[in-house]
């Protein structure tokens, strides 16, 4: 059954935001944050996205790890047909993250900017689906606090949280263990992002 959380993105606001959230300049951030994330990962051959707008993260790994086999899974159909159109080479899948099953593992499973947005009643679903299908890494890039909070979004309550999303991932999975982590400010010279933390986990 779709969240609160969900049929928002899926509607006019998560319109709103494919408009307003693309351009050159967010790939090249994007591009310079993946190199570092990765920078300590053995050899990458496919990476699935869990939440991947319209694409930008994607095109950014496409530049990074050009011969690896991208995945994609998302909620709002607006932003799925452009990727489709920009990205027609991404094995897309469009629904709902925390629903997500396939067969498949990819070498590395991500989320940027996307488990801040999920109820957080949700969240050990999509754990779950981030670890079933990753082979050999996760990594996470959102806004952290040690604490679960709740954020005004836009003037919308309801719609983001803040928390340890790596740390909640490492208690839920022995076997997991942290490889990385680092900070992006939004005052970064070159290649600023939103203040987001990555955390890059493995399985051991």
């Amino acid at each position: 059954m779709s969240t609160e959380q969900e049929s928002f993105w899926k509607g006019a606001f998560g319109d709103e935001y494919t408009d307003r959230n693309r351009g050159a300049h967010r790939i090249a951030s994007d591009t310079a944050l993946f190199a570092r994330a990765l920078g300590k990962t053995q050899p990458v051959g496919s990476a699935l996205e869990l939440g991947s707008n319209i694409g930008l993260n994607l095109a950014a790994l496409k530049a990074l790890l050009p011969d690896a086999r991208l995945s994609a899974v998302e909620v709002n159909r607006k932003a799925a047909a452009e990727l489709k159109t920009h990205l027609p080479e991404v094995d897309l899948h469009v629904g709902s993250a925390t629903d997500f099953q396939s067969d498949r593992q990819w070498d590395l499973v991500f989320t940027k900017g996307v488990l801040i947005h999920i109820n957080p009643d949700k969240l050990t679903d999509l754990y779950q689906v981030l670890y079933t299908h990753s082979a050999r890494y996760i990594l996470v890039v959102e806004y952290y606090n040690p604490v679960p909070v709740e954020i005004v979004y836009r003037g919308e309550s309801g719609k983001l949280f803040k928390r340890d999303f790596a740390g909640e991932l490492l208690d839920a999975f022995a076997d997991l263990r942290l490889v990385d982590y680092g900070f992006v400010y939004h005052r970064d010279a070159n290649f600023p992002q939103d203040d987001l933390s990555w955390f890059l986990l493995e399985k051991t």
